[in-house]
């Protein structure tokens, strides 16, 4: 196969979402608004998880490290398709759509590892509660993440070794709003079935493999539940519907993609969405909102602020006497 200096497109036309001007612009604000609350949202998580000593549990290890995911996974794209919002031509280099192949599989891979982690916590504390502090020891859940990293490393250059080096010597143009992997490898100059069967096998097994293991743990945490007290069950399923409405929108649109990416549909970009703007502002909704310990040490956080403030603006002599 000809090596990537042989492809003489040298950049791909993203397409974006929308070709109407008034679209653009109410898009422009809305995913702007969007992904600050999402950076903002996330980093309040990994700040309360670091500093509250309350939080310094296997659980809250494991969302701060969700949270710096979500703000990576809604980064690599996010911003250039805010951008692209304000701009007539919507470009990106060959190496620049390289990189996004490469962060949104590395984002995703590791998330869905992470999820898979998190509902194993919430296993062994329900299940296995008298265990838990052996078993979800500190070295437990460091290794966990270490392995969320390493699967999605796995997973991104498995997907690099049979995208970088494919041949592109025409249609450059990309429907989308980032490079997506199954409509960047139909513009190779080259019959693209054997790569779409590499993204199924890869892609498409691991976002499989994993829903399936989370729905797994769900339903062995309800049946658990459900033997214990009706007003128990009632308590788990809704902390759960919460968690599994977000797996759903994220591994749904993913599945949905890569199980199958032999067609491509216009509502595939919207899909797109789902998994990498809609679920990192979500995730910090769902563990902050319906969370009681979350929103103590939010509390807490507010509190001491508020305090502070009322400090600065009394007089020196005041605050001379209050020391």
């Amino acid at each position: 196969m000809d090596n990537v200096n042989s492809s003489v497109v040298s950049e791909f036309v993203l397409l974006g979402l929308s070709n109407s001007q008034e679209l653009q612009l109410f898009f422009f604000i809305f995913f702007s608004v969007l992904y600050m609350a999402i950076v903002l949202g996330n980093l309040l998580i990994i700040i309360m998880v670091t500093f509250d000593a309350s939080l310094h549990s296997p659980m809250y290890f494991l969302l701060g490290n969700l949270s710096f995911v979500d703000i990576c996974q809604a980064s690599f794209a996010t911003p250039k398709m805010i951008a692209d919002f304000l701009s007539e031509h919507k470009t990106i280099s060959f190496s620049g759509c390289i990189a996004q192949i490469f962060f949104i599989h590395l984002f995703t891979g590791g998330e869905m590892v992470l999820l898979v982690s998190m509902a194993y916590d919430r296993y062994v504390a329900i299940c296995k509660p008298l265990h838990y502090v052996v078993i979800m020891s500190r070295r437990t859940c460091t290794i966990l993440v270490m392995i969320s990293w390493a699967v999605g490393l796995v997973h991104t250059f498995s997907q690099l070794s049979f995208t970088v080096n494919l041949p592109f010597c025409g249609p450059n143009v990309v429907d989308s709003f980032f490079c997506d992997l199954p409509r960047v490898t139909k513009l190779a100059c080259l019959d693209s079935y054997i790569i779409e069967i590499l993204i199924v096998a890869n892609s498409g097994i691991l976002s499989l493999s994993t829903f399936s293991a989370l729905i797994g743990s769900y339903i062995i945490i309800l049946v658990t539940v459900w033997f214990k007290s009706s007003a128990a069950m009632a308590k788990a399923f809704s902390t759960l519907a919460a968690h599994i409405t977000v797996v759903v929108l994220f591994f749904g649109p993913c599945i949905f993609l890569y199980v199958w990416p032999f067609t491509t549909y216009p509502v595939d970009k919207v899909l797109a969405i789902f998994y990498t703007i809609f679920t990192p502002i979500l995730n910090p909704i769902i563990y902050t909102l319906r969370n009681r310990d979350m929103k103590d040490a939010m509390r807490k956080i507010v509190t001491h602020y508020l305090r502070s403030q009322k400090v600065s603006e009394m007089p020196l002599v005041v605050r001379n006497s209050l020391h």
